[in-house]
């Protein structure tokens, strides 16, 4: 059956988890209010993220939670149950050792429904990295979670799908930072203090290769190439000292923006989703014409010392 999605974007503050669920619950409300189904928020939404990189373990540990006890998820199964809306957001979690991941985590009325913990974490160094992928279902909807970097290792988006995904959630927190890639770099945080007096400055900078033209090289094609539903959810405004740039989305299996949110305050926007457009779409071919004979030994390979990448050093690119 159809299902109808929401993608929000909000200025979250760092450390307080009190505001972000205010906001989360704001957004929630209206979502549910035009007829949505599901909403879906960014990496941390409930905690913030650039923070955390000068965080040490015992601060982190503060802020953290134990999932599903912890005080947030019994905030956020409040909220689902009242507005009668499933809700997707992310925190940092903690288990009973003590050890830390970046968690995102899906809830509605009755509590938990999936946890997701991120497998390429480089934020802060007491981080732990997950090892599984997470697929489970929403109104009938088989659906998957990858935050942020995970998305850029192409073999975890195609792994997801072929687990049985046909919505690929993707929350993060990105663009707008220093990267090798040409065109990159931060968006000065004056031109935010002045989005009312000259917008046109702020969204050309949003919109250009610092942020959104470099989302498009790639982020349709996760779309395309596996046939599934991408659901972006990004934070627009201040996140600690870093500027980010919205622009959070949903993109069809034909790898087409089908809803975007283009405000600069807090927000959402929704699609219906279809199912009619899985198979119609060139990913499902793709994947029915599939030879992994030929390629399964190859994609298991290790990596050479040189390839390896370390993560805590690795820049979003």
């Amino acid at each position: 059956m159809n299902i109808k999605i929401s993608t929000a974007q909000f200025e979250n503050k760092s450390g307080d988890k009190e505001y972000n669920l205010g906001v989360i619950e704001k957004l929630a409300q209206k979502a549910s209010s035009e007829g949505s189904d599901v909403i879906a928020f960014h990496e941390c939404s409930i905690t913030g993220y650039t923070f955390a990189r000068n965080l040490s373990k015992d601060q982190l540990l503060d802020i953290a939670e134990l999932i599903p006890e912890g005080e947030s998820i019994q905030r956020l199964q409040q909220i689902a149950k009242q507005y009668q809306i499933v809700i997707l957001a992310g925190l940092f979690e903690k288990d009973e050792n003590n050890n830390l991941f970046k968690a995102y985590v899906c809830v509605d009325e009755t509590g938990l429904k999936a946890k997701y913990r991120k497998l390429h974490p480089f934020i802060n160094p007491h981080l732990t990295p997950g090892n599984e992928y997470c697929v489970f279902e929403i109104l009938g909807w088989k659906c998957g979670i990858l935050i942020c970097y995970d998305n850029n290792i192409i073999e975890n988006v195609r792994a997801t799908k072929l687990l049985g995904a046909d919505i690929i959630f993707m929350p993060h927190v990105t663009m707008c930072t220093p990267s090798t890639r040409p065109g990159a770099g931060f968006v000065d945080p004056q031109l935010w203090e002045n989005r009312v007096e000259d917008p046109t400055s702020l969204r050309l900078e949003f919109n250009g290769m610092k942020g959104r033209d470099w989302l498009m090289k790639w982020l349709p094609a996760r779309a395309y190439d596996n046939g599934a539903y991408i659901v972006f959810s990004n934070p627009i405004g201040m996140d600690d000292d870093q500027l980010k740039n919205g622009c959070s989305m949903i993109i069809d299996p034909f790898g087409d923006v089908i809803a975007e949110c283009q405000s600069f305050e807090d927000s959402f926007e929704s699609a219906v989703i279809v199912p009619e457009k899985l198979t119609q779409a060139g990913g499902h071919r793709y994947l029915n014409a599939r030879r992994p004979e030929l390629y399964k030994d190859i994609i298991g390979k290790d990596h050479s010392s040189i390839q390896k990448v370390v993560w805590l050093n690795e820049k979003e690119n």
